[in-house]
This record gives C-alpha cells, structure tokens and sequence, in this order.
C-alpha cells in the first residue's frame, strides 16, 4: 500500500516536471522573435508565406508549399513596377519585369528572391541565415535602392 502512493507521487512529479519543460521556448524561436522585432522596429515588415512558385523554393510536400520568410518595406508615395526575380549565384535573375535588375550582385546572406509591386519592396529569405540580425540594416537599404533604380 505504501508503494502505491509513492509511485502515485513519483508520476504526478513527473508529469508535472514534463509539462513544466515542455512549455520553455526553444533558442532558435527565441532568436527568431528577436530577429522579427529588431525588423519591425528599423521598419522591415516580416512574415511567413506560402512560397510562390516562381521563387522555386523547395516545397514542404507534394502537395503543400514551403513556408518562407518575407520581409518588405513600404515605400508609401512610390509607384514602382512589378519585377519578380530569384538569386541564382549571388545574382538577380529576373523572372518577370525590367531587365535592368538582371545580373545585379547579392551580398546578403540567405536570399531566395525579390520582388517590388506598387509601392512595396520585399525579399524572401532563410532567416535561419542571420538568426543575430546582423544584415537588416544593409537589406533595408538594399530594398530602398533597388526601389530608386
């Protein structure tokens, strides 16, 4: 009898142990929240997409498309054309839009693709890349050139 409820206290401590462990944030999310907060405050607007076809990201499954990081910034007065273009070799190649992006060098780590439509400039990227936010800066400015080209 009296190891029935030393057992019963031995599995209710687990349990609860357990559920206490099961609740901590992992680094990688932690790093992750951090990396989307610093964007949102130097005014990068982050969030995960299904990835469009044309980036020919890899899908999750056969049926089901990869969530993917995109990050933008609105440029509010602008007017810009569309362009759609994927990293191929550290480089533009422009899959629909103006020529003039082709060939264009990308130092940024972890790029996928870019693309800019009416007023909104964004890059699809591997957050995984820069989880210590090292690049935003350089991708915001690099975003608004590419908007002023």
């Amino acid at each position: 009898m009296e190891n029935i409820g030393l057992w019963v206290t031995i599995l209710i401590v687990v349990f609860v142990l357990g559920s206490i462990v099961g609740l901590r944030v992992s680094p990688r999310e932690k790093a992750l929240g951090i990396l989307r907060d610093k964007a949102r405050k130097i005014g990068l607007h982050p969030r995960l997409i299904a990835a469009p076809e044309w980036t020919k990201i890899p899908k999750a499954s056969e049926n089901r498309a990869s969530m993917v990081a995109y990050y933008s910034v609105l440029i509010p007065q602008a007017q810009l054309p569309l362009m759609r273009a994927r990293v191929e070799q550290q480089q533009l190649e422009v899959v629909q839009g103006d020529d003039k992006f082709n060939h264009l060098p990308i130092t940024l780590a972890g790029i996928y693709a870019i693309d800019m439509q009416a007023n909104c400039v964004g890059i699809y990227w591997d957050e995984q890349s820069d989880l210590k936010a090292t690049q935003l800066e350089q991708m915001k400015a690099f975003l608004l050139s590419l908007a002023e080209l």
